[in-house]
């Protein structure tokens, strides 16, 4: 069991073609939106970026695998970013937005599976919500609007993080437990694919007002948990959303009740 501050680590976002007046010409760009970080550290928590580790590609990566960093973190965060490429769950594109991003979706699929088997807790935003779903058996809506999941819009690009909508937590949901009973809320949106078949082993923690999925555990000893949300937008914003903080506390705590880092 960890006994000091707990070591966590989150997943990066990868930019490739890079604007010209960022400079790194050719190169690739590894990072986060600091936002995520800041949210775990204002709760007591030393952050790392995880660099991808992969087993082929332009610059040589030793021996490092997955599993070393899953031994030596205390949790991870898989944060937002691009569609997952659907032949994650056996589909071929057809509504996907952006461009896809296979190297990382293999990467973060690894790198949850990895944490999972250490007994190490994993929080995932948005995609990484999607992500964890996908991992274990679950499916996408890949347009929410396009595949008649809903008739309403679940991401405004000029409102971006201000776009929000009222969500509803399940009687059992750990949510509701976190929140001391409180049975809805108001969350920010910026997704426009969501959870379509929920993976086995898996309990919905809130639908949204349209009845898209809005948060998913798994009903296991280890702490897996995702929301479609971005919780670490909330407490910048001075809106009525909800509080982000019971969640990285709950977070946190599994990650001081898991087994001890190498």
């Amino acid at each position: 069991m960890t006994t000091s501050t707990p070591l966590i680590g989150i997943s990066p976002r990868i930019l490739r073609d890079v604007p010209r007046e960022l400079g790194f010409r050719g190169k690739t760009l590894q990072y986060l939106e600091q936002s995520v970080a800041h949210w775990a550290m204002a709760a007591g928590a030393v952050v790392v970026m995880i660099p991808t580790v992969q087993g082929e590609g332009d610059i040589r990566r030793s021996e490092i695998e997955v599993g070393d960093y899953a031994r030596r973190l205390d949790g991870l965060i898989l944060q937002g970013g691009a569609d997952l490429h659907p032949g994650t769950y056996g589909e071929q594109p057809r509504a996907c937005r952006g461009a896809l991003d296979s190297v990382r979706d293999r990467f973060e699929l690894a790198l949850l599976h990895a944490f999972v088997a250490a007994g190490k807790p994993v929080l995932g935003i948005c995609r990484g919500m999607q992500l964890i779903n996908v991992a274990f058996g679950g499916t996408l809506y890949q347009d929410l609007v396009e595949d008649g999941a809903t008739a309403h819009n679940h991401v405004d690009a000029e409102a971006y993080d201000l776009h929000g909508h009222e969500i509803r937590f399940a009687p059992e949901a750990l949510l509701r437990r976190w929140h001391e009973g409180v049975e809805s809320a108001h969350v920010n949106s910026i997704h426009h694919q969501a959870v379509r078949r929920l993976a086995p082993g898996f309990v919905v923690e809130a639908l949204g007002f349209d009845g898209v999925v809005e948060a998913i555990r798994r009903e296991s000893d280890t702490f897996v948990y995702g929301v479609q949300w971005h919780p670490e937008f909330h407490w910048q914003q001075g809106r009525d959303f909800l509080s982000p903080e019971p969640l990285m506390k709950a977070f946190l705590d599994a990650a001081g009740r898991a087994p001890t880092r190498d």
